[in-house]
């Protein structure tokens, strides 16, 4: 890989991780479009580590507060509450990150071969767009939100099971998991922030199994890739979960949903043109 496509393929992984524009889709489409070679497993590894620590840094006093809180459930620590709101919410994230993970573990060989192909992209870009700007609007409407507290753990299963869809190239985990929170009636940016929770026992199993794969692998490790790579996503991660959530009750979801019907049609009309 060259300098110039670490840089432009380790900041589209930071920036589109959290977006809900599908960050699967923006990594594979310069190979299927420019015909760019794969980036390889190191580069992967790389990248989802930066965009990890990124949003583990960002939600850290979240995550310390629901870690105490969660020990607290099963008698550990000096906070021992079964009933706290935070220890249900880290409950919630552990039952909720389930489907995604045993649909990973028995899906990602046939993903793999079947469903990373450009017309898949645009197909899943388009249809979840449509279900996003529909929530969206619904929720714009809506006079009251549900607090996040109501959510409850069956909301966050259907959550789970939305962020399991996302294994399919061009759903987008964020856009898909943001979709259902919206239908559920929580507000944006409840939504948005069970989401990025949500993403972190994701983004960490997804992580572990390539390095797992990196480790059995014969593959040649460029450790300035990696480096630079893991640099940059964690920056471009971190910036864009701060300023997403600045703007997300300014703008709504609808600047996500327009880029994402043009770049739908855009991909159609160039596979079909």
């Amino acid at each position: 890989m060259s300098t110039l496509e670490i840089i432009i393929l380790a900041l589209l992984q930071g920036l589109t991780e959290f977006l809900p524009i599908s960050s699967s889709a923006h990594l594979i489409l310069p190979s299927q479009i420019l015909g760019w070679q794969d980036q390889g497993l190191a580069f992967d590894v790389a990248v989802h580590v930066g965009t990890l620590l990124a949003v583990m840094g960002y939600f850290r006093k979240e995550l310390g507060v629901m870690s105490v809180a969660w020990l607290g459930t099963i008698n550990i620590g000096p906070e021992k509450n079964t009933s706290s709101f935070d220890g249900k919410l880290a409950w919630w994230i552990i039952f909720a990150t389930i489907p995604a993970g045993l649909f990973g573990l028995l899906g990602k060989d046939f993903i793999e071969e079947h469903l990373r192909s450009a017309l898949v992209i645009a197909a899943t870009t388009l249809l979840f767009g449509f279900l996003l700007g529909f929530a969206d609007v619904k929720a714009g409407h809506r006079e009251t939100h549900k607090p996040l507290k109501k959510l409850g753990l069956k909301g966050a299963m259907l959550i789970g099971l939305a962020q399991a869809v996302a294994l399919i190239p061009g759903t987008s985990r964020s856009g898909i998991t943001m979709t259902i929170g919206l239908m559920l009636g929580l507000s944006r940016d409840n939504a948005a922030r069970f989401s990025f929770l949500l993403s972190i026992p994701a983004i960490a199993m997804a992580g572990s199994y390539l390095t797992l794969k990196l480790i059995l692998s014969t593959e040649t490790v460029n450790w300035q890739a990696i480096g630079l790579g893991s640099l940059l996503a964690f920056i471009s991660a971190y910036a864009c979960i701060h300023y997403f959530l600045i703007l997300l009750n300014k703008l709504g979801m609808m600047p996500f949903v327009i880029y994402r019907l043009i770049l739908g049609v855009g991909l159609l009309w160039f596979l079909l043109a």
